[in-house]
């Protein structure tokens, strides 16, 4: 008997039939191999909409989302409508409409009347159903376009100016702006405290009063850019004419205005008090052309 009888090679080894795996009572990963493997653990598995919990659809098709979306447009709309009303009350916003109401023929024809007023013969403001006319169908009617860019185009013309006289910087500018700005408004309360003090009644408005204020800027666009084309003679030449031509275009207007209750009664216009009505029309005119110069002198060298 040879020494190989007891022993059989490895490779000639008969290796049983797989028996089924028992499972591990202990695993250390979960199988997620297959699609009906349980839950990892510590995840709870998101519960199926059958479990009552609608899908998102449902939820939005909810009659209590509905009714809560509903309250609070209506919220909504009710603190919009309350922040209007205040905000009226200390901004006329609805009449800010009418002195911005203006087209591209009235602006055209504005301007012509403030560079040449001369020729222009009805200044009475239209009135329809005791409430005047547009600004775009009575050229007579003031507004607020017409100053309003006038301005902004001041401060950038003031802005070329002392670009040209290597002077230029945003501190100078800002106070040029701010500057211009403050006098207006002085200007404005100004008058409004002459018309108190006299006991004018008038259809006046601060906003009226603004607006023919700010129509001064035009003369002063037209003086310095004068002074930037053709020098210091072209400035003081074209400046003196606009400040005349402001001079008349407020003395024909707010004559009106000023003394609309006279007229209205069929008064004369004399005695004491209409004289000083008629001295402070005069003054309102004749402080346009004291500004204008005054903000623009030192911007042509």
């Amino acid at each position: 008997m040879s020494a190989d009888a007891g022993y059989r090679h490895p490779s000639k080894r008969r290796v049983p039939a797989a028996a089924p795996a028992m499972a591990d009572p202990h695993p250390l990963f979960d199988d997620t191999s297959g699609g009906g493997g349980p839950p990892a653990r510590g995840f709870p598995a998101s519960p199926p909409a059958a479990a009552g919990y609608p899908p998102p659809a449902a939820f939005l098709g909810d009659p209590v989302s509905d009714l809560a979306m509903a309250y609070g447009s209506s919220l909504a709309s009710h603190g919009r409508h309350i922040v209007d009303k205040n905000i009226d009350r200390f901004i006329p916003v609805s009449k800010l409409k009418y002195y911005f109401a203006v087209d591209t023929v009235y602006v055209g024809r504005k301007l012509g009347l403030l560079v040449f007023p001369f020729a222009h013969q009805d200044w009475q403001v239209r009135y329809q159903q005791d409430t005047p006319i547009a600004p775009r169908c009575d050229v007579n009617a003031p507004d607020l376009y017409i100053p309003a860019m006038a301005f902004i185009t001041y401060v950038l013309i003031a802005g070329l100016a002392l670009g040209t006289q290597n002077r230029f910087s945003p501190d100078i500018l800002a106070l040029q702006a701010s500057s211009a700005l403050a006098w207006l408004i002085v200007e404005v309360l100004v008058i409004l405290l002459s018309l108190y003090l006299m006991t004018v009644n008038t259809d006046l408005t601060t906003i009226d009063l603004v607006a023919f204020s700010g129509y001064k800027y035009v003369g002063m666009i037209v003086g310095v850019v004068s002074g930037l084309l053709f020098g210091r003679t072209g400035y003081y030449l074209l400046l003196s004419w606009c400040c005349v031509t402001i001079f008349f275009f407020m003395i024909r207007t707010l004559r009106l205005k000023i003394l609309s209750e006279a007229a209205a009664e069929g008064v004369l216009v004399r005695g004491a008090k209409n004289q000083l009505r008629m001295y402070l029309t005069m003054a309102i005119a004749a402080l346009q052309p004291v500004f204008m110069y005054w903000l623009t002198y030192h911007l042509v060298w």
